[in-house]
């Protein structure tokens, strides 16, 4: 009589190989400060800041009145966009920043995306959702049926963002306040290094 142990048991090793692949996958794609990243999608970079301020679809925070708008696309289930949503936080009597919501890390993301979008406050909404993220917990709880012009705009930034040859997230777009050019930068970073890249210092 054969058994159907190594059988099973090649079968359960693979499907954990392949469930911790996609979960590879996922974090890969959301990432720590991978430094700044040139445009090679179809959208270049000197034109991404204007596309992503006509285009995109995000929710305001910050000093509303500032001339100096910097746009995150950003995965609602990514930890290092929590990350970067922390270290913004002391800039925002300086900075108006723009989140967008992207979609593709994993099922959560755009329910959890469209609640931020339609928040009534949504720098609270957000800062709930991401102190969750960072404890583990998953995020704000969000339902699953989003109406179709906020389903549009996730699209819409995602297709955005598929545009400018990103591969991860938190992905900021600005204009250096310095010397007025565009710049990029995949991945999260620390205050001072951000206020650095906006040219604050």
């Amino acid at each position: 009589m054969t058994s159907n142990a190594p059988l099973l048991s090649r079968r359960t090793l693979l499907r954990s190989f392949a469930l911790a692949g996609a979960a590879l996958l996922a974090l890969a794609a959301c990432s720590p400060d991978a430094g700044p990243k040139p445009v090679t999608g179809s959208i270049k970079a000197a034109d991404s800041y204007d596309v992503l301020a006509k285009q995109g679809k995000g929710f305001t925070v910050g000093a509303l009145m500032s001339n100096n708008t910097v746009y995150v696309l950003f995965d609602p289930q990514c930890p290092h966009c929590g990350h970067l949503w922390e270290q913004a936080l002391p800039l925002h009597k300086r900075v108006k920043f723009v989140w967008m919501p992207v979609a593709f890390i994993s099922a959560k993301s755009a329910p959890q995306g469209a609640a931020l979008l339609t928040a009534a406050n949504p720098a609270e909404a957000m800062g709930v959702h991401e102190a969750s993220i960072l404890a583990g917990s998953g995020g704000t709880s969000a339902s699953s049926s989003i109406p179709d012009d906020i389903a549009a705009a996730i699209k819409k930034n995602t297709e955005l963002f598929n545009g400018m040859g990103v591969e991860s997230v938190p992905y900021i777009v600005a204009r250096n306040a310095s010397t007025g050019q565009v710049v990029t930068n995949a991945g999260a970073l620390e205050t001072a290094a951000l206020a650095q890249f906006l040219g604050l210092d």
